[in-house]
């Protein structure tokens, strides 16, 4: 909640909107470098099971996290209608294996509400908030919270530097 707090005076955000296991979820716009279709990743050896591998990214090695499965919903089963968006904090840059982009929206910050405090370990870090577009429920995730957490899940020398 604190980077809603801190572009509250802003008042609106831009998020890009994507489907994983049935469900909608939102990342800051500014987070995301490009969107491309799925390609077979090279697996990783002793990789947690959300890491998909690693693909060549025009000669950079990219780590691709299956966010199916990071949620707790098991692997994903790739098809080529499956996207990988292209994420990058600080200096940090992941793929997020997602089943579908959907759209862009830009809430007014009023609209983003707190998660629920119900949530169990570290999957509730990353969630920002919870906003209501056209009757959908939209969790926001917090790209920076979630890159912090698969850190923290990473083999080392596999992951996220």
């Amino acid at each position: 909640m604190e980077e809603i707090n801190k572009t509250a005076k802003e008042g609106r955000r831009q998020f890009i909107t994507f489907c994983s296991s049935g469900q909608e979820f939102a990342a800051d716009i500014m987070t995301i470098r490009e969107i491309r279709g799925w390609t077979p990743t090279t697996p990783l050896p002793n990789a947690p099971d959300h890491v998909r591998g690693v693909i060549n990214l025009r000669g950079v090695v990219l780590p691709v996290v299956d966010m199916r499965a990071r949620l707790g919903h098991g692997i994903t089963e790739t098809n080529a209608k499956h996207v990988i968006v292209v994420v990058k904090i600080a200096e940090r840059v992941i793929g997020l294996l997602v089943d579908a982009v959907s759209d862009i929206i830009t809430p007014d910050i009023d609209e983003i509400q707190a998660a629920p405090d119900l949530t169990r370990d570290a999957e509730s870090d990353f969630v920002e908030g919870i906003v209501v577009v056209d009757e959908k429920m939209i969790t926001i995730l917090n790209m920076g919270h979630l890159m912090d957490s698969l850190r923290e899940h990473a083999v080392p020398g596999t992951l996220v530097a």
